[in-house]
């Protein structure tokens, strides 16, 4: 039986300080996210330097549509549907690779050239005098319509409904800005490969929590434990290792979280650590700071540096870490069942320890086996199996709730204030209903 026909059905789920657990229960939601949310919203595909020759390519599934990212002859870069236009096998099946000057089938051999068009076909004549080269068959690869790859980073929207890419990040887009920057000459570089986790939860969990800052004390207590009875004893001035430098701020306390302030912004992006974050203690380097002034100017430069938000999310899944230099992806696989992507940085023009830093973080706090990410997956997991206990069908975001809140575009808050998750569940049921019949 079909509970969400309607918009109202999908509204009355997200109400003004909590939701309902089917947001992340239920089977039939998560169809029709796939079949309207996904299509309406900008969803991140993959970083241009990951297809740096022609023929190189990036394959990926986007709410259930395999694509490709593929490098043009001319430089440029085009996204096509993962299908042969016959019978509909993918073309590729590995995530990367090269396909050369051109596509082939696997199944029957048919041909087409890396923008999608038809190249050839076995027994052509067979195909005279049928109505092939007028069908779809016959155009070839169906290529997506809106993409846009801003300072090399993809993003694609599947369907036509929905704001274009400006109006839909707007200023959001200033994280990005701030990433891409930290490179004296404006380049960066995916490097070091990729760290997968699946994780038995729904994709609204993982991303809520990367803008939840009253967990780390307890959820990662016994991480930070560690780390200060290793480090404790040492002089306030000594310098930290760089594992000491990352995890040890995670235990910073209530006030610090709350300290370091957020800021939303429409279509339910955000930025947390907005004053400051576990990350503005890094240590500094002289010489590339001096790179950065000489490159963009003292007074940017100075902005890109102490700007070191704690996570920046660009919704619905993407989350930016300026420094270190990282990212993670949000790919959802079914209602309890989300993909997790975390990928390195390398900044050209910079020093080799901001790399490091980037790797070295992802492996403590990202991977699977880390000192951090295991409390996190184990809750998750625990969350999912305990939203199906009855009695209770809301889930709490009450946490600052101020009906001031409601009118304002962009607004600047304390950094444990939960707007930055009801600002997500907003634009979540806005973009659901946007394609949805009344």
């Amino acid at each position: 039986m079909t509970r969400f026909r309607r918009r109202a059905d999908i509204a009355a789920l997200v109400q003004d300080d909590r939701v309902h657990r089917d947001v992340y229960l239920n089977e039939e939601l998560f169809a029709l996210e796939q079949q309207h949310f996904f299509a309406n919203t900008w969803s991140y595909l993959g970083h241009a330097s990951q297809v740096p020759a022609a023929g190189d390519y990036l394959a990926v599934e986007i709410a259930g549509r395999p694509l490709l990212m593929v490098r043009q002859g001319d430089g440029g870069i085009r996204v096509l549907y993962n299908r042969c236009a016959h019978k509909g096998s993918k073309l590729v099946s590995d995530d990367c690779g090269s396909t050369g000057k051109f596509f082939r089938c696997p199944y029957h051999a048919w041909t087409y050239r890396l923008d999608g068009a038809p190249l050839a076909i076995p027994l052509k004549s067979g195909y005279e005098g049928t109505r092939l080269k007028d069908c779809e068959s016959g155009r070839g690869m169906v290529a997506l319509k809106h993409v846009v790859a801003y300072r090399d980073f993809v993003f694609v929207k599947i369907g036509d409904a929905g704001p274009d890419f400006e109006s839909y990040f707007g200023d959001a887009l200033g994280a990005i800005d701030n990433l891409v920057d930290r490179s004296p000459v404006g380049r960066l570089r995916i490097e070091g490969g990729v760290l997968r986790n699946v994780i038995h939860c729904n994709w609204k969990m993982y991303l809520e929590n990367i803008n939840d800052t009253v967990h780390p004390m307890s959820t990662h207590e016994s991480a930070t434990q560690a780390a200060n009875a290793l480090w404790q004893g040492q002089p306030a001035d000594a310098p930290k290792p760089m594992a000491m430098e990352q995890i040890l701020p995670f235990g910073a306390g209530y006030d610090f979280f709350d300290r370091m302030g957020g800021r939303i912004y429409p279509n339910g992006h955000s930025v947390l650590g907005i004053n400051f974050s576990i990350h503005s203690g890094y240590a500094q380097m002289r010489d590339y700071e001096q790179a950065l002034s000489d490159a963009h100017g003292v007074e940017r430069a100075a902005e890109i540096l102490q700007r070191s938000p704690q996570n920046s999310v660009c919704f619905p899944s993407l989350a930016l870490k300026g420094s270190p230099q990282a990212f993670r992806v949000i790919r959802p696989l079914a209602a309890d069942r989300t993909l997790i992507e975390a990928w390195s940085l390398r900044v050209e023009g910079a020093p080799a320890l901001l790399f490091e830093r980037s790797m070295t973080y992802n492996r403590l706090v990202f991977s699977p086996m880390s000192v951090v990410a295991h409390d996190d997956v184990h809750l998750f997991e625990n969350m999912q199996e305990g939203l199906r206990g009855e009695g209770n069908d809301w889930v709490s975001l009450h946490r600052g709730f101020d009906p001031a809140e409601f009118g304002q575009t962009t607004l600047e808050v304390n950094g444990t204030n939960e707007i930055l998750m009801r600002n997500q569940f907003r634009a979540w049921v806005k973009f659901m209903t946007l394609s949805m019949q009344d």
